[in-house]
């Protein structure tokens, strides 16, 4: 980035570190950090989208519906983080390749499971071989961002289902008398009032989805510990023109202190919005509330 890095041999320690700190490769590793945020920004909703679609089929009187609400939640919330995602990465993956398969490719005559292969034809691949590599990059950040709303979404419907449940049946008996359908029950007394019983379990799910983000690792994007594993390595390819010992501890001493800087501003944010919820509810919180202004 600076005139004076065309030799790096001939520098000093401060004009050495100036320039190993701003090559191509540190500025990916700088933009990871946005990775990190953009998936929590883009997992976040969907997994309250998905928590709260489950929470109500759960508790929908139509059996099918419910039954299908709390299969989701006990099957995703029974099998380990990992292996659900190494395991729905390459189901989904090879399910839209199927499915493109048999629209694209209706002549194929070989098999598509061969022993241990999964085979189609090359225009069925999802993405394309000749697609660009920002594709391929966008495509399995995508599908990363997919697989962790499909599964802390099952968290959050366990949360929402809790909180839903822990409205006064006396309110739910009140809407009831005034002529409020089900329909408009659910709608006017339990959605608003449930988030400040859902929000101690859904702020702990939070903090979970932080810590969770390395996972990103394991599912082939290049993310801030892929980086910081590669750029701090000794033996490390990336770095030919700037050698260096194993300073693997610096880098992941720099994301201890992303993510506890992250997960303290995320419990000001969180703590300011429970007071801000609870504010005249009859809480404990509310309570205490209604306490300290006498």
């Amino acid at each position: 980035m600076f005139s004076f890095c065309t030799d790096p041999a001939t520098l000093s320690d401060l004009p050495w570190m100036a320039c190993y700190l701003t090559t191509g490769k540190h500025l990916n590793f700088y933009w990871a950090f946005g990775t990190v945020l953009l998936l929590l920004a883009i997992t976040a909703p969907a997994a309250l989208a998905f928590g709260f679609a489950g929470a109500s089929a759960a508790r929908s009187r139509f059996a099918p519906l419910s039954l299908v609400g709390k299969t989701y939640i006990a099957i995703v919330r029974g099998v380990p983080d990992i292996a659900f995602f190494l395991f729905f990465v390459i189901a989904l993956d090879q399910g839209l390749e199927y499915l493109k398969h048999q629209w694209v490719c209706p002549d194929w005559d070989q098999a598509i499971r061969q022993g241990n292969d999964f085979i189609v034809c090359q225009a069925a691949k999802v993405p394309l071989g000749t697609s660009p590599q920002w594709v391929h990059k966008t495509y399995s950040f995508f599908v990363a961002a997919f697989t962790f709303a499909i599964v802390f979404g099952a968290f959050a419907a366990n949360v929402l289902y809790g909180a839903m449940r822990a409205v006064p049946r006396s309110q739910l008996e009140t809407a009831e008398a005034y002529g409020m359908s089900q329909r408009q029950t659910f709608r006017r007394i339990v959605v608003p009032q449930m988030w400040v019983y859902a929000l101690p379990g859904l702020s702990n799910l939070w903090m979970v989805l932080i810590k969770s983000t390395p996972l990103l690792f394991l599912l082939g994007v290049e993310d801030i510990v892929y980086w910081a594993r590669e750029l701090g390595g000794s033996k490390t390819p990336r770095f030919t023109d700037y050698p260096h010992g194993d300073w693997r501890m610096w880098y992941f001493l720099v994301l201890l202190v992303f993510y506890l800087a992250f997960t303290r501003v995320s419990e000001v944010v969180l703590d300011r919005l429970m007071a801000r919820l609870t504010l005249g509810q009859a809480t404990t919180g509310g309570e205490a509330q209604r306490r300290a202004e006498t």
